[in-house]
């Protein structure tokens, strides 16, 4: 059986940003899995990104293969997420060409000393270590109220590539964000009778960007990946500081930075189109023909919104012990300090020699790993601790 450095498991931004330092760094790295696919499969079609283009490059050594390389895009403008999955591609194909197997991983586990990294195809390989660049599919969130729905009535919003299977139902879209709102505006515009349920008293939007500001604004609230002001600027460009503020700082951090908000260009085309229910916690659900929401508001007064089918766009919640792939002593060894274990200052995990990366590392070096900014800070200090393992171990 092959013996290799680094196995990736995952090719969307994560996983290719670090095969493409490692692979420059000399380790001998294979990345498992189709690159992008989880963009190109679960985010709606017609979907743009919230993210600046400045803030949505993958990560290369030499930083040649930015998203401006592939296609330039103007300051404000929004980039739809069939280019971003198209650049992404391109980008394995500059970096990662050699090394890439789309074959999905279904297990890993260990054998001498090594990671033993079950493939799709049938085949295994031996890895010295292993880079988990999951994404976020595994840890999708829907709330406790929802949970005995079937399927059939029932969805997370990352389930959905195509919503024009939904044209004539009537649909409640479920949370506050930019996917709960994007995705019911994208119903309403494919064909559908949607509405928004939202537990906050008021629906929050985002800023239009200002391109040229003065020297005074610049100052007082400086630009950067995760947007203006002196946090988001901290956030996104001292990550690894972030990992040595307390743990209780620093799940605040990531649970309340950037909460949810809608993004400025899509507030025209919502606005007065999508109908929205507000202070509306779901307290229950059944299925009866249709679905039956029960509403609670703020001073508990329940209220029944009917409805065909009902979008969890609730986000996601990181649990190690929901990573499937591993073998369970894998896991229960990963889960043994909480469901978000810290991470060292290279990303590794409590496992000697397996990485995390993406959004499984926000609760160690902050929110800027929940987007695709971080993709590059992440693989350059992965690579790091990748040659300094390899070189213990061999």
């Amino acid at each position: 059986m092959p013996v290799i450095d680094v196995a990736i498991v995952g090719a969307g931004p994560y996983g290719l940003s670090v095969a493409a330092h490692a692979l420059a760094a000399g380790l001998d790295a294979r990345v498992f899995g189709r690159p992008m696919q989880a963009w190109a499969q679960h985010m709606p079609r017609g979907m743009l990104l919230k993210s600046e283009p400045s803030a949505s490059h993958l990560g290369d050594p030499d930083r040649r293969y930015g998203l401006d390389a592939f296609r330039q895009y103007s300051y404000g403008e929004p980039v739809p997420v069939e280019t971003f999955v198209g650049y992404g591609k391109w980008f394995s194909g500059q970096t990662a060409k050699k090394a890439l197997d789309e074959s999905s991983v279904v297990a890993i586990g260990t054998e001498g000393g090594l990671f033993a990294v079950t493939l799709s195809s049938g085949a295994s390989v031996l890895a010295r270590t292993v880079v988990l660049a999951l994404g976020f599919l595994p840890f999708a969130y829907r709330p406790a109220a929802l949970a005995d729905l079937p399927p059939e009535v029932s969805s997370h919003s990352s389930d959905h590539h195509d919503l024009s299977a939904f044209a004539g139902r009537d649909v409640a879209v479920v949370g506050a964000g930019q996917s709960a709102l994007e995705t019911a505006t994208l119903l309403m515009e494919a064909g559908a009778m949607a509405r928004v349920v939202a537990r906050s008293k008021a629906l929050a939007w985002n800023d239009t960007p200002v391109e040229h500001r003065s020297m005074l604004h610049r100052m007082l609230a400086p630009s950067s990946g995760l947007g203006t002001g002196w946090p988001s600027w901290v956030w996104s460009e001292l990550p690894g500081a972030v990992r040595y503020l307390p743990r209780a700082a620093r799940k605040h951090i990531v649970r309340t930075t950037l909460g949810p908000a809608g993004s400025w260009w899509l507030r025209e085309r919502f606005d007065g189109a999508v109908p929205v229910t507000l202070d509306a916690r779901v307290a229950a659900a059944e299925h009866r023909g249709a679905v039956h929401l029960h509403l609670r508001d703020e001073e508990g007064n329940v209220r029944t919104l009917e409805t065909e089918h009902v979008i969890a766009a609730t986000g996601y919640q990181v649990d190690v012990g929901r990573i499937g792939i591993l073998d369970p002593s894998l896991r229960r060894r990963l889960r043994a300090g909480g469901p978000t274990p810290r991470l060292t200052r290279t990303f590794e995990s409590p496992i000697s020699g397996l990485y995390l990366v993406g959004l499984a590392s926000a609760a160690t070096f902050g929110p800027a790993m929940r987007f695709v900014y971080g993709s590059d800070f992440a693989a350059r200090r992965v690579t790091r601790g990748l040659l300094g393992q390899v070189r213990k171990s061999g």
